[in-house]
């Protein structure tokens, strides 16, 4: 596998219709696997779907049980109009079924429970979010408000659970619905006298990029700093961890870390990408889903130059502050430095 990752055969318990056009897969992770997919709220689950003419493609799911509330290990996935995994899944995934995944990875998860959170969802948005909401009521001590926009009451995946969480815990769950179907779009105007409230709250926004949009608007009119603000995007990876790969391009280059306060010196060889030397070579250098869609290896570029692979996560102020992706990164000069620190 390119990702240098294991992967897991792992059978599903069960399959839950949450609603006409989305399905929950309950995992039943053997017990010598337990420690491999420990999670924390919020992050995800890589899983290989077979193609027609025998390859695969792979797709990440958002675990939306919680690890705190003695769930077992849940992806939820939502139906898209010409998506081939997401049919492919919703159409042959059975009680009994096996499924290669990979351990989960993601950094769409808070340090703390224990904080009061704004959580945003927009559709299948839902998932990760379900996730960090339902942990913070079992583990944490704060308040908690959810908004969440759907096309109409039909498509809103979690309703009954929700109404459920918001029973049992009314002096600390807030959930506030938005139907386009009643209420249009959503707007920054709306969506900025929904939050006011709670502007001083940690937010977590999940959904479609249009409303990920517009609820950061929303957020930056209200004077919330960038740094109280976590997103994830639903993105279709630029390659495949389940299928070998061959590295292309990238000089061979010595690379020197600043890292954890100690400086290393590395041969870089052509090809390999920045965070595999490291690896390699012992460094304990941050990593998540190595696909370049979480930002967890993100490091500053302060010699050289290199060229990211595949950049999802990374804006042009982290670009033009330096900042790259390991993951990801070839060597476009002989020479490459790196902080961390």
């Amino acid at each position: 596998m390119s990702s240098g990752r294991p992967c897991y055969q792992v059978p599903v318990a069960k399959v839950i219709a949450e609603t006409t056009d989305a399905c929950s897969l309950v995992l039943d992770v053997p017990p010598e696997l337990a420690e491999s997919f420990a999670y924390r709220p919020g992050q995800f689950l890589t899983i290989r779907v077979p193609l027609p003419d025998g390859g695969s493609v792979a797709r990440c799911y958002s675990l939306s049980s919680s690890p705190h509330a003695g769930d077992l290990p849940t992806v939820t996935i939502k139906r898209m109009p010409h998506g081939h995994a997401s049919n492919w899944i919703a159409d042959n995934v059975v009680p009994g079924s096996v499924l290669d995944i990979l351990p989960p990875a993601g950094t769409f998860t808070p340090r703390s429970l224990d904080g009061d959170f704004l959580l945003f969802a927009g559709g299948s948005g839902i998932t990760p979010v379900a996730s960090i909401l339902k942990s913070a009521l079992v583990a944490g001590h704060g308040q908690i408000v959810l908004i969440y926009a759907n096309a109409s009451e039909e498509s809103v995946i979690f309703a009954a659970e929700l109404r459920e969480l918001q029973a049992t815990a009314p002096g600390r769950l807030v959930v506030l619905h938005w139907l386009d179907v009643l209420q249009g779009a959503p707007t920054v105007a709306a969506l900025r006298e929904l939050a006011r409230p709670y502007a001083r709250f940690e937010a977590y926004l999940c959904g479609p990029d249009p409303f990920l949009l517009v609820v950061k608007d929303a957020l930056r009119s209200l004077g919330v700093a960038p740094g109280q603000v976590r997103t994830e995007r639903f993105l279709s990876l630029a390659e495949n961890p389940f299928e070998a790969t061959e590295p292309a391009g990238g000089l061979a280059a010595t690379l020197r870390v600043e890292l954890d306060g100690e400086r290393h010196e590395l041969d870089w060889p052509g090809g390999r990408r920045m965070l595999d030397v490291m690896i390699d070579a012992g460094l304990d250098a941050p990593f998540s889903c190595r696909e370049g869609v979480c930002g967890a290896c993100a490091c500053r570029l302060v010699g050289g130059q290199v060229e990211m692979a595949h950049n999802e996560v990374l804006e042009d102020t982290d670009l033009a502050d330096g900042y790259v992706l390991a993951c990801q990164s070839l060597a476009l000069t002989t020479d490459v430095q790196v902080s961390y620190d």
